[in-house]
């Protein structure tokens, strides 16, 4: 029921031309949940991988991965390192999963690199900015985030996109995952296209709502 959601969802942001989709697949922290289910979720991931590999091919998606992908099974990363580069070079939309992912480790392990080009000299101390941050970031490559949904009543963020999602707008839903499909996604849509994002400034500095995504 979940994959369904998954494709309901995409489906939808793809009519919609939303150009990149981020979808917090498995976190580091479910490594900890029962062996047997963890397997199962496993399993489930690589055949979701197979099957829809014809659909993001059909509409030229490209499948993005941020987390740490070498503490994935290998019967997992095979699959997946497949469908990566047969997606490369599509360019209709990115659809990210994020597996195995964290966001303090993610920030842990850019925060690692800043200090490892600093200390070979690549960069100054007095360099390091957000910009030269967010490079070394798993998203160097993607924009910010617009709008994070938290579906199953939960009202947190989980350790999910702390860095990227800092000006982010957020809709929380009592709606399992497994029942949210396009009704709902759209009405997240809809609740957000309805925000007035200031990004600090004042109401009369900030530009006027478009009304639109």
């Amino acid at each position: 029921m979940g994959i369904r959601s998954v494709r309901a969802v995409v489906e939808c942001a793809r009519e919609l031309g939303i150009p990149y989709l981020t979808l917090y697949a498995f976190s580091v922290e479910n490594w900890g949940r029962p062996e047997g289910e963890v397997s199962t979720l496993m399993s489930l991931l690589r055949e979701f991988l197979l099957k829809e590999l014809p659909e993001l091919a059909r509409h030229r998606i490209r499948l993005n991965v941020i987390g740490e992908i070498s503490q994935m099974p290998a019967f997992v990363r095979e699959v997946l390192e497949r469908v990566l580069s047969a997606t490369a070079a599509n360019r209709e939309m990115t659809l990210t999963l994020a597996l195995s992912y964290a966001g303090r480790n993610e920030i842990v392990r850019a925060a690692q690199k800043l200090a490892a080009d600093a200390a070979a000299g690549r960069i100054a101390p007095g360099e390091i900015s957000e910009k030269e941050f967010a490079l070394r970031l798993y998203t160097a490559e993607m924009p910010d985030p617009d709008l994070v949904i938290r579906t199953s009543g939960e009202v947190r963020i989980s350790n999910f996109l702390l860095w990227q999602a800092a000006y982010a707008e957020f809709v929380f839903t009592d709606v399992l995952w497994p029942d949210f499909g396009k009704a709902e996604f759209l009405q997240a849509l809809d609740e957000y296209s309805r925000r007035h994002r200031r990004f600090g400034l004042t109401e009369d500095q900030a530009e006027p709502p478009s009304g639109g995504l």
